[in-house]
């Protein structure tokens, strides 16, 4: 495994774990998941561009 395809693994596991669907995580709405969205789509972008 790639040092990028081991960082787009950790992203997807963080990005699934940051969605409000736990009791203690509903008030931080959606900020936590769009912003490791943001992470994961210009680290799939660089991944693809061969960049990392």
């Amino acid at each position: 495994m790639t040092l990028g395809t081991i960082l787009l693994i950790v992203l997807l596991v963080l990005l699934i774990g940051g969605l409000p669907t736990w009791p203690h995580s509903r008030k931080w709405g959606y900020y936590p998941t769009v912003s490791l969205g943001t992470v994961l789509l210009v680290v799939l972008i660089l991944m693809l561009l061969g960049r990392i």
